[in-house]
């Protein structure tokens, strides 16, 4: 294939990425997004295999088969509770391929890089090994394989500072012209042990922004491997990745009102301070109540509010919620979804959530348009949602969650918690919200109660 047809036919791609990236920055048009930027990267592939210097098609057939049917599976199998573990999964594998391909750039031609060679080879295999140990911890932390509290000990910024310093030195070792195969495996070895370092400190609470971050590792690191293989489709895809991950990670940084330095060397979530049913406080209590109690506040109501949270996704109950919405409806309810932007263990994860549930568009509201509507509203059904939800974040100067953007559940008329038991949340501090007046706890596992639910305003 001619170089004119190719940089045409990646530049095709390369308009089909920034279309899928449009698409995907709304809910209705997501699918959309999802098939367009699957098209322009089958073209893509197809365009690489169609080069001169691609050889050994059976080696790369076999990886697409083994890839292809892990992908499969992965798509078809894992649940929507799994799904953050499953992108950080793969993002990680984004970025153990560019450090991959470095290392094998490094051994065929180190000593005839260019200085801007030898620079990306250095940088793809300092972030990508990053972007692959950190994404590996990610996941163990999300799958609960470790713990998802930060891991913390004395000294450790000192440690980290040492460890990636040690890596920035073989990095610009190399950049300048070493090409001691040592160096590359140093480099590699450094970088690898920074991102697992880099991770363990972060708290299960911060996953959603890490996640993010990580993704905008692997966008940078897949640049610098276009730079490496002059390609000029993975320069450009890489740099959408990582600029839009950049973004995203502000926002959701933005979205909690703390700073990216806070997220990742704050260690959010080390606190635990627990709680019981029974708990006590400047004499207030947490009120228990019944579906049947619940049914009737539902059933009598003119706007009902309904907050998921990640309780909601542990109990794949997302499809008998849109059942109950629905019903609410039938009865002339004005029912709508508190979304908030952290909400779950990854960007956009209760969006997502819904959808898979069919429910409408239109009635999934961000939590800037939904702020106004709470003290409009007879019912706030909260629904395994904690820390964004806890007045504290108002009030408490001393929270690790303060000034953080909450959901204004505790302004509707009344409020009803979802809730398997007292535990608290990621934050690892108590919900002020539970000993509110207008607040009952409904406990129990999410879908159960709504199952109950459901009956119980059916017969109301």
């Amino acid at each position: 294939m001619s170089r004119t047809t190719t940089d045409a036919l990646y530049l095709v791609t390369i308009v089909t990425f920034i279309l899928a990236l449009r698409f995907l920055s709304s809910p209705k048009h997501a699918r959309k997004g999802n098939w367009i930027g699957a098209a322009g990267m089958a073209l893509a592939i197809v365009v690489t295999l169609f080069q001169d210097s691609v050889g050994n098609y059976a080696l790369i057939g076999i990886g697409m088969v083994v890839g292809g049917a892990v992908g499969l599976v992965g798509a078809r199998m894992v649940k929507m509770t799994a799904m953050p573990q499953m992108v950080a999964l793969f993002n990680g594998v984004g970025g153990g391929a560019a450090a991959l391909i470095s290392l094998d750039e490094f051994h065929r031609f180190a000593g005839d890089f260019s200085t801007v060679e030898a620079t990306s080879v250095a940088l793809s295999a300092l972030i990508g090994a990053i972007s692959f140990s950190g994404s590996l911890i990610a996941y163990a932390k999300l799958q609960e394989l470790i713990s998802g509290r930060p891991i913390v000990f004395r000294g450790q910024q000192v440690v980290n500072a040492l460890i990636i310093g040690t890596a920035a030195a073989l990095g610009v070792w190399i950049a300048t012209g070493g090409d001691q195969q040592g160096l590359i495996y140093g480099l590699l070895a450094a970088a690898l042990v920074f991102g697992v370092m880099f991770v363990l400190p972060i708290g299960g609470a911060d996953m959603p922004v890490v996640i993010s971050l990580l993704n905008a590792f692997t966008g940078l690191a897949a640049a610098a491997t276009g730079f490496v293989l002059t390609n000029n489709v993975l320069i450009v895809a890489g740099a959408l990745v990582g600029a839009s991950g950049t973004l995203l990670t502000i926002l959701m940084g933005k979205a909690m009102n703390r700073s990216i330095t806070n997220v990742l060397f704050g260690a959010f979530g080390q606190v635990q301070t627990g709680a019981g049913a029974d708990r006590v406080d400047d004499g207030r209590t947490v009120r228990a109540t019944s579906p049947e109690d619940v049914a009737v506040m539902l059933s009598f109501a003119r706007k009902v509010i309904i907050v998921p949270g990640y309780g909601l996704a542990v109990a794949q109950a997302q499809h008998d919620v849109r059942q109950l919405g629905e019903l609410l409806e039938d009865k002339g309810v004005d029912v709508v979804y508190a979304i908030h932007p952290v909400a779950g263990r990854m960007p956009g994860h209760m969006n997502v959530l819904l959808a898979e549930a069919n429910v409408p568009y239109d009635v999934l509201k961000e939590m800037d348009e939904v702020n106004p509507e709470f003290p409009q509203a007879d019912v706030a059904l909260v629904i395994g949602a904690n820390d964004v939800t806890n007045p504290a974040a108002r009030t408490d100067t001393s929270s690790p969650i303060y000034g953080m953007p909450i959901l204004d559940v505790d302004k509707a008329a009344a409020v009803v918690v979802m809730k398997r038991s007292m535990a608290p949340g990621f934050a690892g501090i108590d919900n002020e919200l539970y000993l509110d007046p207008r607040t009952t706890m409904l406990f129990g596992d999410a879908k159960d109660s709504i199952v109950k639910l459901i009956s119980a305003v059916k017969a109301s």
